[in-house]
């Protein structure tokens, strides 16, 4: 197989005569040296340039949705760029407040928002509510009654569009936990009721279609549906949502955030919407942002059947394989520009035969065992989604500009992984 493709990687990289990969003018081999693996390294600038990209898109307001990567660092970053966030649980608003993000900056969203949840934003003052149901509203004009200070919302409606991604990551279809059904009453009935709340200010829709769509078509067909409803409601705002597909191994390609906004703001003037019109993008923002830098273990051969290459990561840093089957390229980052004609599957340490990183890769012929490998386009739903399952520890996290590497997030301790056991850990 021939060599990587460079587009996947971050917009900082760079490759040497001898095709060592850099970062951010940071050697990888050298940052993985020094810091161990595995060990995501994301490209701050290219971090800053999306953000910055998606604020021009989305002029009336863009969140950046948290649940993509989040960490401190990452919401001073976005906030430092314009962006609010979209945050999904009281976990997400803690961090975003610990990191200095101002509560008004905030979008509070989820499917089971809990009272306690909901306590602690309507405390801290939290910019927006998205609703998701009329439970959830049962829960607000509880707290209100107890003397909590009535919230701005929105209500997440589902417009019933079949997105074109993995079943697992459709949110609008019609059979989906997310949103109150425009098809019915329901979404009606909602907004009726939020209009005539004196524990809420109602001022727009929220409607969302799914994760990793490609085809801006989906976004126009949702806002044709969302605004047609929406229209005779006179409300303030709508948003679409996030959702932009990025392009993982070779041979994909997806809009880019200013291609998605102009498609968006198209259907929107076509549908004559002349609300406020926001959007959520996590996943364009982040995902190309990193690479994953890895050990390998070790290499069986079985003759006739395939070659597993383990490496000192697996699911635990990057699930995604294993719950959705996602693709990934895999690389030498100190032979970037090499080809790959070895045809391996890329496996963690994990004590499962399903703790798959690459399905069927392609690495040069010459990796041996302590070499590093490296995944990119793994910025997104890796760090977020990771865990200590087999009680490993979870990586390190590094952002790299201008020749400089910070360390954002340590790698855990195995003291860590006792803080919480109240038998093995601390007296």
């Amino acid at each position: 197989m021939s060599a990587l493709p460079l587009h996947l990687l971050p917009d900082m990289a760079g490759v040497d005569s001898a095709g060592r990969l850099s970062i951010g003018g940071c050697d990888i081999a050298d940052l993985a040296d020094e810091h161990g693996t595995p060990l995501f390294v994301y490209d701050e600038t290219h971090l800053r340039n999306r953000c910055r990209e998606a604020v021009a898109a989305f002029p009336d307001g863009v969140a950046y949705a948290t649940k993509a990567f989040l960490c401190g660092a990452m919401a001073r970053l976005a906030h430092e760029e314009g962006m609010f966030l979209d945050v999904a649980t009281g976990g997400e608003i803690h961090i975003a407040l610990a990191s200095g993000v101002p509560a008004e900056r905030l979008i509070f969203h989820g499917n089971n928002k809990s009272a306690n949840e909901l306590t602690l934003a309507l405390e801290a003052g939290v910019g927006r509510i998205v609703i998701d149901s009329l439970i959830e509203m049962d829960r607000i004009e509880a707290l209100v009654a107890s003397g909590a200070r009535p919230p701005t919302v929105l209500i997440r409606v589902n417009p019933g569009v079949e997105a074109h991604t993995h079943e697992y990551l459709r949110t609008g279809a019609t059979d989906s936990k997310f949103g109150i059904a425009i098809a019915g009453d329901e979404a009606a009935d909602a907004i009726a009721r939020a209009r005539a709340s004196a524990a809420m200010s109602l001022i727009g829709l929220h409607a969302h279609l799914g994760s990793q769509v490609f085809d801006v078509e989906s976004f126009e067909k949702g806002i044709e549906i969302v605004s047609r409803f929406a229209r005779p409601l006179g409300l303030e705002e709508l948003s679409i949502g996030g959702g932009l597909g990025v392009a993982y191994v070779e041979g994909e390609s997806a809009p880019t955030i200013s291609e998605w906004g102009k498609a968006v703001a198209d259907a929107a003037a076509a549908a004559g919407v002349d609300t406020r019109l926001m959007a959520e993008p996590g996943r364009a923002i982040v995902a190309q942002a990193a690479v994953t830098v890895y050990t390998v273990g070790t290499i069986k051969e079985i003759p006739g059947v395939r070659t597993y290459v383990s490496v000192d990561g697996g699911m635990s840093d990057n699930p995604r394989p294993v719950l959705y089957g996602s693709g990934y390229e895999v690389f030498a980052p100190m032979a970037t520009a090499a080809d790959r004609p070895r045809s391996i599957r890329l496996v963690g340490k994990h004590c499962e035969s399903g703790d798959v990183l690459a399905w069927d890769a392609s690495i040069p012929t010459e990796v041996s065992v302590g070499d590093y490998l490296a995944t990119p386009v793994t910025g997104a739903y890796g760090h977020s989604m990771g865990s200590n399952y087999n009680m490993v520890r979870r990586p390190a996290v590094v952002f790299v500009m201008d020749g400089k590497a910070r360390l954002v997030v340590r790698r855990e301790t195995n003291d860590d992984l006792l803080a919480r056991d109240l038998v093995a850990g601390p007296k």
